[in-house]
């Protein structure tokens, strides 16, 4: 069309300049161009490649933010500041932090009173050490002494919603670093049972709510389905996109030690919200056959398990750590048959991406590139925080000569990127860094691909093809 319009142009040029000296032919048929030099609508030559990479899963483990077996550390919260063992963290990435604010209730031997700054300045800076060394935390606030069993530990009803409008806004500026918010506050270890005030639905509402309502982008836990049924009755209840369950009584009975009403009702009802919200918490009661690996993979991805306590039960997790994966475990791939069942449930708790294609398509000339990218989510769960996207071209001095910004990947599985390309020409390794936020110009939360020898910790991205600028 567009060649036609210029020698239609042409042609009408030519009969009005002919006006008044005779009449003036267009010839029906466009002109033959110049077989030296192509048309000019005529797109370049464009080669297809797809990558040499090895698009299987790998067995190795790979830890990846807001997922896998947890360390618990517990913190002490006074009005001077906060304390805690930094050597508890461990070296994994998920750490469950054990809020300990026993001094602010007189019913816990302290004081009646508003959480200090020095307290909330203390949350802040641990925060902010978790988000340094690139860890993340489950959080939970307590009324029980040394985060202990004690039950009918809690102040008024006033109080409890005054600190969690408090400590929630020093929280919410954290969505990258907080996997989870848990309601908790109320009975023996902040599980939301035993308490007197437990026994009340409509403080249990009241706690909900102050949580959804301070929270913009924190995914708030709360102990059983039914608390959940009970806040869909309140007439002017929030949205709850964000609100979840954490189960401390995990495969313990068949109603998870009174977690469930009816277990396939429940996990059914949960299964929709956590599809985009984490779930976890503990295994109990080493004696139920429901943790027999067997038993518990196919509800593990119903239920997109998230994360569990590595220290509880230990009996429990010392039983997967000696138990095997055969093909009698529903979903597991064959490369993890005789891998530990421990192995398995750490590498697929939350989501786990393996890289199943990479093509590239680039012009003649080397100005433009399409990256086409298939992934496969073999993980329980899903990709619930969106992660920045940045394209990044190495050459082969290990310097990032390129890098270009993409849309956030939202846990899609095929992704498409078309870029501009102005490289010198030479070798590149290209990279795609998928990234929660940065601290000081350093990526924070990236995410691995669960192939081998695709991902490099230096970049903090997963290497998706090579391209040769001639």
């Amino acid at each position: 069309m567009k060649r036609f319009f210029k020698i239609a142009l042409s042609g009408l040029l030519a009969c009005s300049m002919a006006l008044g000296f005779g009449a003036c032919r267009l010839s029906p048929y466009p002109q033959e161009p110049d077989k030296e030099k192509p048309p000019e609508n005529e797109e370049p030559l464009k080669t297809v490649a797809v990558q040499p990479l090895d698009y299987e899963e790998s067995t190795t483990t790979v830890y990846n933010p807001d997922q896998g077996f947890y360390i618990p550390v517990t913190v002490t919260v006074k009005a001077d500041g906060v304390s805690y063992n930094e050597n508890s963290m461990g070296s994994v990435k998920l750490n469950h932090l054990r809020m300990d604010i026993s001094a602010f209730s007189s019913k816990a031997g302290g004081t009646d009173m508003a959480l200090t700054q020095a307290a909330l300045d203390g949350i802040e800076s641990l925060v902010l050490y978790l988000r340094e060394h690139d860890k993340n935390a489950i959080v939970r606030f307590c009324y029980a002494p040394k985060f202990g069993n004690a039950a009918n530990c809690e102040p008024s009803l006033a109080n409890m919603v005054n600190h969690i409008k408090q400590f929630c806004s020093v929280l919410n500026r954290f969505p990258s670093t907080v996997t989870a918010l848990e309601v908790g506050m109320v009975g023996p270890w902040g599980e939301m049972h035993t308490s007197e005030i437990v026994k009340d639905p409509a403080t249990i509402n009241t706690l909900i709510d102050t949580f959804l309502k301070n929270t913009t982008a924190l995914p708030v836990l709360v102990r059983t389905p039914k608390m959940i049924y009970n806040y869909l009755e309140l007439p002017n209840h929030e949205d709850i996109y964000r609100l979840g369950i954490f189960n401390d009584g995990y495969l313990g009975s068949d109603d998870d030690l009174g977690t469930y009403a009816d277990r396939e009702t429940d996990v059914a009802f949960i299964s929709g919200q956590t599809a985009h919200l984490p779930f976890g918490g503990e295994v109990t009661v080493p004696e139920s056959t429901l943790h027999n690996i067997e038993v518990c993979l196919p509800e593990m991805g119903q239920i997109h398990l998230s994360y569990l306590n590595e220290q509880w039960n230990n009996i429990v997790v010392e039983k997967w750590k000696n138990t095997t994966v055969t093909e009698n475990c529903e979903g597991a791939a064959p490369d993890w048959y005789g891998k530990s069942a421990y192995d398995y449930i750490q590498n697929h708790m939350g989501y786990r991406f393996v890289l199943k294609n990479s093509t590239f398509t680039y012009t003649e000339n080397y100005d433009s590139l399409q990256i086409a990218l298939t992934l496969e989510n073999v993980g329980f769960g899903n990709l619930n925080k969106a992660k920045k996207v940045k394209i990044l071209f190495v050459d082969e001095n290990g310097k990032t000569a390129y890098a270009v910004n993409k849309a956030d990947f939202n846990g899609e599985n095929t992704l498409n990127y078309s870029l501009p390309l102005d490289l010198e020409k030479g070798s590149y390794n290209v990279y795609i860094r998928l990234y929660g936020d940065e601290l000081k110009g350093e990526p924070r939360y990236a995410l691995q691909f669960a192939n081998s020898d695709l991902y490099d910790a230096a970049l903090y991205a997963n290497r998706v093809g090579s391209i040769e600028i001639k």
